[in-house]
């Protein structure tokens, strides 16, 4: 959409504007240029996924537009960036006609049905080969954009494919929807394009994490995810969701008067090709009529519709897609994109296959159903249905309980699944999972497999409930249910199954980080009687594990090497990795600024231990136990004589910094900036981190879709809720 030039000079504009708004605020006479470089800068981000300036200088000059249009709000445009966000809830959906049915798609499940569908198109067509144009099949919700005089007009939802809901101020929110674009250009008044919308997997699996924070049950799929925001009635909530659009098919277009079809492309009233409006006169043919620009294949061939969508600023599929001859070429590509599935930043459920020639397309016809010109091809599934034949009960590093259902293997996108966590008793009795039960699978993206829910409807009544032990599977210690908790636990610390649990804890990438040593080798060695406590992680036979099928002498001197260096992790890593219950790596960092030495800990009383930030009744209860614990101690000085440090730096940040003893906690989406660098930023400048709201915090920082802990701290006076330009503000006085 931009070119090399445009890019420079947009660029070049965007730093003066910064650098000019860290000045003074900006004029009226800038209006124009500042909208140009936000929507260049939205392009980026949204359609490329290659910004040029970070989030906090977008929101300056985002901010620098709001405050001039404020001031003149007879400037305001509607394309403008400030209109994405509507004003206000939208008190329903009404239902809208599409101008073209959105038909569904023939599917196809393998080669034959591919080979039998291009037989029938050579048949309606009387050609031997056909060219196909051959894209992604995007698995979200699908919507219909109406663009009127380059303006966005309407977003529509599927619906029943006739009519569907009108989701216009929804779909404003997207930032990789244009509010306008260029189609004048093409001789375009009113245009009607395909799409779907996604919630990609990282923003997916980040939402998912808010909604745990919350106690509320995880959504199933990104598609689900994308679908339910469309549908929601505050068009800000949508903007925090973070959706993406693609936009993949012309339906419909009417011309601007004057302008004509001829030859399968537009032609102005001057008698120029479409594209060349604003040229000087055109070059001709031999036959005297207008040259074709390239624009023309836009209205000739689906790719063509494609590029044009893409070169206005929309998210089409013209880098995901092809342009190939004969459906052999057709299966290959399909093939080779199967195997990229998993690497997407996004759901695709297969591929979508497309005669390439519009007018081909139109001799095809359709179907009340389907056209005649396209068919998708479905990859392998990823939901199934299988039956639960047994439930076996797992243990985890501080004692938790889970239940794993065992099913009968089933293929799931490539992978065979057959072993599903059940999460806790709740769970089970919740969704009123049986033993033998028919049972509904699904595995999206790189979210572990789940159960969706039993096929009630199939039950014959020789389905049996899962019943929780009462004994720990491994060591047959009673277990105990805290109340107030979910979940079962086995209170022997003792108790292998927990031992190598917290083995694989203290070597992994927030504790000690210990490379090349993960899991499966944890356990192979743990079995051998290589290892049996977290001390002898520092004395491993090295000698013995060479001669070990796998383990060759370089990867057996990157294991020592990485343990080796493991020894001078500092004090609040070790703390961490001791996987003491309740205690984080924020706690973690507390802790150990607290004392000279760890041992320290073992004369602190649980009021002593209350009286540190952060630290609260369950936190101090479960340190004291733990270095009240005779076998927890003589792992410490186990440690202590291998060389580990035990020593605190107590470098809580820089004494003295203009927040020196204001306490923090962070909750939600920063927008600005990483949550990583805003607390490390508070350390610098002398203020402490909490993991927990209480009346020993000072600020709590509120970023998009904050959760429970914004509730809690409402509810206490001396808090200070700051949003997280209010806490940019604070750092700038620092």
């Amino acid at each position: 959409m931009y070119s090399s030039e445009q890019t420079q000079r947009l660029e070049k504009q965007t730093m003066a504007l910064l650098a000019a708004a860290r000045k003074h605020p900006l004029e009226a006479a800038k209006l124009e240029v500042l909208r140009d470089v936000l929507r260049f800068h939205e392009y980026r981000y949204a359609i490329m996924n290659e910004p040029l300036i970070s989030d906090f200088e977008y929101d300056t000059l985002y901010k620098e537009l709001e405050k001039i249009e404020g001031e003149h709000p007879g400037l305001i445009t509607p394309d403008s960036p400030t209109q994405r966000v509507a004003r206000g809830l939208t008190k329903e959906f009404p239902t809208v006609q599409h101008l073209v049915p959105m038909l569904s798609l023939e599917n196809s499940y393998n080669e034959d049905d591919l080979l039998d569908w291009d037989r029938k198109a050579r048949e309606l067509t009387g050609l031997e080969e056909l060219e196909y144009c051959v894209e992604p099949k995007f698995d979200g919700a699908s919507i219909s954009l109406i663009y009127e005089n380059d303006y966005l007009l309407r977003g529509v939802t599927r619906g029943d494919g006739v009519a569907g809901d009108e989701i216009t101020a929804n779909i404003r929110q997207i930032r990789s929807v244009p509010l306008s674009a260029a189609f004048s250009r093409y001789g375009l008044s009113q245009i009607e394009i395909r799409g779907e919308v996604l919630m990609n997997k990282d923003n997916f699996k980040k939402y998912n994490e808010q909604l745990a924070e919350q106690n509320i049950a995880p959504l199933a799929n990104p598609r689900n995810a994308a679908a339910g925001s469309l549908r929601i009635k505050d068009p800000k909530e949508v903007s925090r969701r973070n959706l993406e659009a693609f936009l993949y098919h012309v339906s419909y277009f009417t011309t601007i008067e004057g302008w004509q079809m001829a030859d399968g492309h537009l032609i102005s009233p001057e008698g120029q090709a479409a594209g060349n409006r604003k040229g000087a006169g055109s070059k001709s043919d031999a036959e005297g009529r207008p040259a074709e620009a390239p624009v023309h294949q836009a209205l000739k061939t689906h790719s063509g519709c494609l590029k044009m969508l893409w070169d206005l600023g929309f998210r089409s599929p013209q880098k995901e897609k092809t342009v190939v001859k004969g459906i052999q070429a057709v299966v290959a590509y399909c093939h080779e994109f199967e195997k990229q599935r998993d690497d997407l930043p996004y759901e695709i459920d297969g591929m979508v296959i497309k005669v390439n020639s519009i007018a081909l397309q139109d001799q095809m016809g359709m179907t009340t159903h389907h056209p005649r010109w396209a068919i998708a091809f479905k990859f392998k599934a990823r939901q199934a249905t299988s039956t639960l034949r047994e439930v076996k009960f797992q243990v985890g590093r501080t004692g938790s309980i889970t239940p794993v259902a065992k099913i009968d293997p089933v293929p799931l996108s490539g992978v065979t699944v057959s072993s599903i966590s059940l999460f806790n008793e709740e769970v089970v009795r919740e969704k009123d999972v049986r033993i033998g039960d028919r049972v509904l699978v699904e595995r999206a993206g790189d979210v572990i497999p789940y159960i969706v829910k039993p096929l009630t409807e199939l039950r014959t009544g020789a389905e049996t409930a899962i019943v929780f032990p009462t004994h720990c599977p491994v060591c047959h210690t009673r277990l105990e249910k805290p109340e107030g908790e979910a979940v079962w636990r086995c209170i022997n610390i003792n108790c292998e199954a927990q031992v190598v649990e917290r083995i694989i804890h203290f070597a992994s990438k927030d504790a000690m980080d210990i490379r090349s040593f993960g899991d499966a080798i944890v356990r192979k060695l743990f079995k051998l009687e290589y290892l049996k406590s977290i001390p002898g992680i520092y004395t491993l036979p090295f000698d013995k594990i060479r001669e070990m099928e796998g383990f060759g002498e370089k990867s057996v001197s990157n294991l020592q090497s990485a343990i080796e260096t493991s020894k001078q992790q500092p004090l609040h890593r070790l703390i961490f990795g001791l996987g003491i219950r309740y205690v984080g790596e924020t706690t973690a960092k507390v802790l150990a600024a607290s004392v000279s030495d760890l041992l320290d800990l073992a004369d602190r009383s649980p009021e002593d231990l209350l009286n540190l930030e952060d630290v609260g009744p369950k936190v101090a209860t479960s340190v004291f136990e733990f270095f009240r614990n005779p076998a927890n101690l003589e792992i410490l000085h186990q440690l202590k004589s291998l060389g580990l440090t035990l020593k605190s730096t107590k470098s809580t940040g820089t004494k003295g910094g203009n927040l020196n003893g204001q306490t923090f906690l962070f909750t939600g989406t920063l927008s600005r900036l990483k949550r990583s660098d805003a607390e490390e930023t508070v350390e610098k400048n002398g203020g402490k981190l909490l993991s927990g709201v209480s009346s020993k915090l000072n600020y709590l920082v509120v970023g998009e879709d904050a959760g429970s802990k914004l509730e809690k701290a409402k509810k206490i006076t001396s808090i200070q809720i700051l949003t997280e330009d209010e806490f940019i503000k604070l750092l700038e006085k620092a």
